[in-house]
């Protein structure tokens, strides 16, 4: 962990344990963790048993007792213990084996270590636990890898947690269950990839929806982003509208960066891509309508069929020169345009308003013009002398 990553973590165990003393918690306790912590630890031979009682010497001149019930072996004389002073009964000390394991638990604790924590308490800033007897604080930003927003629900539980800080003169014990997360999800991650690689088909759950795409579980533990633009070959605006938090969908691999802990995950690479065969369907001078769905300073673009946008240059939006596009169309409306270009491999349309002889398509100049075109396909061979006026009025005396 960088030194910056270190500062950031200890401001944020400040502020968790402001205001609170974790000496103070459960002080009706007794043991290392609650009002007796600390007490020192005797040394004890085994000298007798007198159900339900170990008798115990603790030296010259001085015997004690311990409960039976605190070996989970049965005893043998000679055998040696640590103990803690639990009392006294008639002049006789009674002796505590579990007292001593419960300090030698404290005393052994290093950071790094992990431990098991049962929650005992909820604060404002994290939970309450206790290790052995031993209290303990898990900042809520140690709780999870993700926000929990309601830290209740996990009342009783017992965590796997690491040891974060340990102040033994002050009985501090800080503990960290994300950290443990992580390491889990580290592993699981190093294994899942493993049998994963870019171009790998491979089933998700969404776990989260954002404006900027959908994060996806495809391994316990290991999580990948779909950007919205990998999710459909349609311009989608809101994930939300077309996923839900929960549902499976199927997926393609498109990238594995920083060991894997950025995975880019795309649903459109599996799905059929219009721009396929887009040159067959539609040829060069044919026309179309479609949708106007952006409109940019350069000109306006154009959906032929779901998926596939072309562009129609502010150049090719009107007759005479034009300064805003917004003022000529606007987004939704439905044009009929000219297909100028078509270039499938670059997926890229180039569309006009214009028709060859640069009048604008549905327009009165645009019938005049196709009407001539179609009498001289129809006169191959024209009088000398006709001129352009004559066909012109021919052609319109025809349509007549």
């Amino acid at each position: 962990m960088t030194d910056q990553a270190d500062e950031q973590l200890q401001n944020e165990i400040d502020r968790a344990l402001d205001g609170i003393n974790l000496q103070d918690l459960d002080l009706d306790q007794e043991g290392p963790g609650g009002k007796g912590r600390g007490p020192s630890l005797v040394k004890a031979t085994v000298v007798g048993i007198s159900k339900p009682d170990v008798i115990l010497e603790i030296g010259p001149r001085s015997q004690g007792v311990c409960p039976l019930s605190d070996f989970d072996d049965m005893p043998k004389i000679g055998d040696v213990y640590d103990f803690t002073l639990a009392g006294s009964d008639d002049g006789l000390s009674v002796l505590s084996l579990k007292g001593a394991l419960e300090i030698k638990s404290w005393m052994e604790l290093e950071v790094g270590a992990l431990v098991k924590a049962r929650v005992t308490a909820v604060n404002t800033g994290g939970l309450e636990v206790k290790v052995g007897t031993n209290r303990g604080f898990i900042p809520a930003s140690q709780v999870a890898i993700g926000r929990i927003d309601d830290l209740s629900t996990l009342l009783n539980q017992t965590l796997v947690c690491q040891v974060l800080e340990l102040d033994r003169g002050k009985g501090k014990l800080v503990l960290s269950r994300r950290a443990v997360m992580a390491t889990e999800a580290d592993a699981a991650r190093s294994e899942a990839m493993g049998a994963l690689s870019p171009g790998s088909k491979i089933q998700g759950k969404v776990t989260r929806i954002e404006a900027f795409g959908a994060f996806c579980e495809i391994s316990p533990g290991v999580e990948g982003l779909m950007h919205i633009s990998n999710y459909s070959h349609i311009r989608i605006e809101d994930l939300n509208e077309h996923l839900k938090v929960g549902q499976d969908l199927r997926l393609m691999i498109l990238d594995i960066t920083d060991g894997g802990k950025r995975i880019g995950l795309g649903k459109k690479q599996l799905d059929p891509n219009p721009w396929d065969g887009i040159s067959s369907r539609h040829g060069e001078d044919s026309m179309v309508t479609g949708k106007v769905t952006r409109i940019m300073d350069f000109g306006a673009f154009v959906e032929i069929e779901p998926g596939v946008e072309g562009l129609v240059h502010v150049s090719k939006l009107a007759i005479g020169r034009t300064t805003n596009v917004s003022n000529v169309v606007t987004v939704g409306e439905e044009l009929t345009v000219r297909i100028t270009d078509v270039d499938e491999m670059g997926r890229r349309l180039s569309l006009s308003r214009l028709d060859a002889s640069g009048a604008l398509l549905g327009s009165d100049e645009a019938t005049d013009t196709d009407a001539v075109r179609k009498t001289l396909e129809e006169n191959e061979f024209t009088p000398k002398g006709l001129n352009l006026g004559a066909l012109l009025k021919r052609a319109m005396n025809d349509d007549g």
